[in-house]
């Protein structure tokens, strides 16, 4: 399914573009937003390689995931980014990310929000789940807001920052109404 365009009250998820470069770099390039990611801060060079495949790869057949941008619905900027990874047995991993000057305003539940939605209903997924970093306490306030449960801790889970960090595993279920 390309492309994919889900508009909410404040915000759009839609697919990269080429001109997001600079914005895209107040999120993977600042090191206050990447400390809570599962990958390390990137130059503007390794991001504009990886933008560039995120672009291409979104218009494979099939999709291995939805990686979208988080823009201002408004003046169409991108101010985050949220993907779902498909998985097996109608699974997806949600991942999301905000830049650090719109922290604590609602984009990141309004985003995961028509994420879940979009993954339950037009992809028809059963189950969705989330990892994050024990530290990263705002992250697991959005999941438990949104109705994820913590399943677990899964130790040494990641390699960023030089260590390994553990994450926490949240997952929700689709219940049909």
């Amino acid at each position: 399914m390309y492309p994919v365009r889900i508009e909410g009250g404040r915000i759009v998820l839609r697919e990269f573009e080429e001109r997001d470069l600079e914005a895209s770099m107040t999120v993977v390039g600042d090191p206050d937003v990447t400390v809570f990611l599962s990958f390390d801060t990137r130059t503007r060079e390794e991001q504009a390689e990886r933008l560039a495949a995120d672009i291409a790869r979104a218009k494979t057949e099939p999709r291995p995931d939805y990686y979208l941008a988080i823009a201002d619905r408004q003046a169409d900027e991108l101010i985050g980014f949220i993907r779902i990874g498909l998985g097996g047995h109608r699974s997806g991993e949600l991942g999301y990310a905000i830049r650090k000057d719109r922290w604590r305003q609602g984009y990141a539940v309004e985003a995961a929000q028509l994420m879940l939605g979009f993954g339950f209903e037009a992809l028809a997924l059963h189950r969705i789940q989330a990892a994050c970093g024990p530290d990263n306490l705002a992250s697991q306030a959005l999941l438990h807001r949104l109705g994820f449960e913590c399943e677990g801790r899964m130790r040494d889970h990641v390699f960023t920052n030089g260590g390994w960090r553990d994450s926490l595993l949240y997952a929700t279920l689709h219940r049909p109404a």
